[in-house]
């Protein structure tokens, strides 16, 4: 049972307000009194507003929704919609020309091009993973992984597989920085001999450091692309010594930046959780989060790691950052929170405390209290998820701005990156950007929640394809497409980051190697990796690609329109067979259950599930978003019935059972399903997802989750 302490007028949660009493503001020298004054003005303010901007997403659905149910069974007329969507609001004008106008943005985002990892803010250890992730292994990465081909066998070190490895580096390496004569394979020894490497680089400029004595260094620091490489060299060590050179690894700066995540890969349901959660974040800013466990027999600990130094070629020092530079992803507009209670008795918005409280924490890194720094130009990152067009993006500056007030913070401090997954927002992002233009550092196309929404939205017009199909649907390519056209024709090349998606299956590096080069390619200069080892092997993509000349020649092409964008994926009078349903139903359900029982018995948010074919796949809300929102849709047009859809789930929780039983802490559902508020709650996001507010899935995981905590 929560307890609550009276502050300004609100109720907060006596572990809340300890911790920002006892842990927060007494290190920043600020009185807690005029604290939780102006957060109380923050909430009066804005709480009313977000309800408002809620009830404004209710209404847009429920009149498509009549719209499509009136023209069920014709074919669909993409002139007609967009006619429609402009009169009730959904489309708006697009702005004039614009640039964006933010300054102060660290170097990681506005000037360099490079892999990005997304973490759970509850997890320390995959934190403190993810923060250390800004240098990487190459040989690790390779040796590890299925990266060459296949994987490694046997309990010990493979020097057939370890000279693979080395071959493969050092054709890297002659890629990204090829020697003035010859190839990496053959150098026989390196040296620093007045200023200049020995053997020479084609370009010269690429040596930009070194450690260790010139005669023999022990490390030498390369540059390309605008990210480092660096050569480690020991003779003595059990890879060096069988290297001509003496090269041990190559270590490559991998994941520049690095979004700490309060959102789709948590389960935070109430107050205890969001404690958990503030003070990981306070962990890293103030460079005191650790993280021991246990591995291999031994007890470890984990913690951050320091900048990294070098000799510069003609003498002086070269300091690189040791971490990725850390934004921290706030919840959307939708979910309240019990954790503070407002003046008349209703949760806070819990977007709203998140702005606050985050912020708030990140004092300590604007204020040079902690012993790293994060942002060296004094900013605070946030990624804002799951806005619906340019009304609630404006709110969120609003807020922003509020805050900054409330902190004493200089306007446009607190930088804000929009991610583009809803189909509102995608339709209008020129409108979106123009409307954060001052503060915005990043757009990111989020091809889950993006799907999930399209078939929300388009729920009455008809069933849509089968889920595999979907992502070969003109929308997707149109989305893709304009997010960084788009993007580009607003300014961003330069001062904020064009993102895409992410690699979902961590155990498929080779396919990730060969696909994901797709995403520089479009010109955008970052993208999520599932892991401090794919970033590392993604990065080796920003080396093969230069990311900002080809922004300048997609800045050429014209913008792709709104057809293809706002045409639904619906299947156009397909006749799939019962066999074809039922396997369609069974991968759904099989997604579903294999997610939701984790999040609501063991709460956990984001973890590597595997899928009906038994493949490990990175999964969070927005992916359980598109499975239940399928299954809603088929059922909602007949195309499956409730007793089939019943029996995928029976069929597929006895297979979810089968995939966890070595899990000790697993709840097993098929022997009593009624039983299992897992089971109960998986099934209710198919049933009830039709009425769900935009398809999301956040009100049934919570409120099923609160039930399975009130058991335990």
């Amino acid at each position: 049972m929560t307890s609550y302490e009276d502050r300004a007028g609100l109720k907060v949660a006596a572990e809340l307000a300890a911790l920002i009493e006892q842990d927060v503001l007494p290190g920043l020298g600020l009185d807690p009194a005029d604290f939780w004054s102006g957060a109380a003005d923050v909430f009066a303010r804005f709480a009313p507003e977000n309800r408002a901007l809620l009830a404004r997403r209710d209404d847009l659905q429920a009149r498509i929704d009549a719209w499509h149910a009136a023209r069920r069974g014709q074919p669909y007329d993409v002139a007609a919609s967009q006619t429609f969507l402009r009169e009730i609001g959904y489309l708006v004008e697009d702005p004039a020309p614009f640039s964006i106008g933010t300054s102060g943005v660290d170097a990681e985002i506005a000037r360099m091009a490079g892999p990005q990892l997304v973490v759970p803010v509850l997890n320390a250890r995959f934190l403190l993973n993810a923060a250390n992730a800004r240098w990487g292994s190459l040989y690790d990465a390779l040796y590890g992984t299925d990266a060459l081909g296949d994987l490694p066998t046997g309990g010990g070190y493979d020097a057939a597989r370890g000279a693979r490895v080395v071959v493969r580096a050092k054709a890297f390496l002659d890629e990204a920085a090829p020697l003035a004569e010859g190839s990496h394979a053959d150098v026989a020894g390196w040296s620093v001999v007045d200023g200049a490497l020995v053997p020479a680089l084609q370009d010269p400029a690429q040596f930009v450091g070194f450690s260790g004595n010139p005669a023999a260094p022990a490390s030498i620091l390369l540059a390309h692309h605008g990210l480092h490489i660096e050569l480690v060299i020991d003779p003595s060590h059990p890879v060096g010594r069988t290297d001509p050179a003496g090269l041990a690894d190559v270590v490559l700066e991998s994941a520049l930046t690095t979004i700490v995540d309060l959102e789709d890969s948590v389960a935070a349901v109430d107050a205890a959780d969001k404690v958990e959660a503030y003070r990981s974040w306070l962990g890293l800013m103030r460079g005191d989060l650790a993280a021991t466990f246990r591995k291999g027999g031994e007890t470890l600990t984990r913690a951050l790691e320091p900048d990294r130094r070098w000799t510069a070629p003609h003498g002086g020092d070269v300091t690189l950052k040791g971490r990725s530079l850390l934004f921290v992803r706030n919840v959307g507009h939708l979910m309240t929170t019990p954790a503070i209670r407002l003046t008349d008795g209703s949760d806070a918005p819990e977007g709203i405390m998140d702005a606050v409280v985050t912020s708030l924490i990140a004092l300590y890194d604007i204020k040079g209290l902690g012993a790293f720094g994060n942002s060296a130009t004094g900013s605070v990152y946030i990624v804002k998820p799951k806005m619906h067009g340019p009304d609630e993006a404006g709110f969120t500056d609003r807020l922003f701005d509020a805050v900054e007030d409330l902190l004493a913070l200089p306007r446009h401090t607190i930088k804000v990156g929009v991610m583009d997954e809803e189909r509102r927002t995608s339709a209008n992002l020129a409108a979106c950007i123009h409307a954060v233009k001052d503060r915005i550092v990043f757009i990111n196309t989020g091809f889950l929640d993006r799907t999930g929404d399209e078939i929300h939205t388009a729920m009455q017009a008809g069933p849509v394809v089968r889920k595999a199909d979907i992502k070969s649907s003109a929308w997707i390519t149109a989305y893709e497409a304009r997010n960084v056209a788009i993007g580009l024709k607003c300014g961003l090349s330069g001062k904020a980051q064009i993102g895409k998606g992410m690699w979902a299956a961590p155990d498929r590096m080779a396919d990730m190697l060969e696909q994901k080069i797709a995403h520089p390619r479009t010109g955008a200069n970052t993208a999520w990796t599932p892991s401090p080892t794919a970033a590392t092997l993604h990065a080796l993509h920003y080396h093969a690609v230069d990311v900002f000349a080809v922004q300048a020649e997609v800045a050429t092409r014209p913008t792709p329109g709104l057809d293809d964008l706002l045409t639904p994926p619906l299947a156009n009078g397909a006749n799939w067979s019962e066999d074809e349903v039922a396997a369609e139903l069974d991968n759904n359900a099989q997604g579903i259950l294999g997610y939701v029982v984790r999040w609501i018995d063991q709460g956990v948010g984001c973890s590597k599930v595997p899928d009906i074919h038994d493949i490990g796949l990175m999964e969070d809300r927005a992916t359980l978003r598109i499975s239940s929102q399928h299954i809603a849709n088929w059922l909602l047009h007949g195309v499956c019935t409730p007793d089939q859809v019943d029996a995928a789930f029976l069929r597929m929780a006895a297979k979810v059972d089968a995939q966890n039983a070595g899990d000790p802490l697993y709840r097993p559902m098929a022997p009593d399903p009624a039983a299992s508020l897992a089971y109960q709650a998986a099934r209710a996001l198919v049933f009830e997802g039709a009425a769900q507010p935009n398809g999301y899935t956040e009100p049934l995981l919570h409120a099923y989750r609160l039930r399975a905590k009130a058991q335990h």
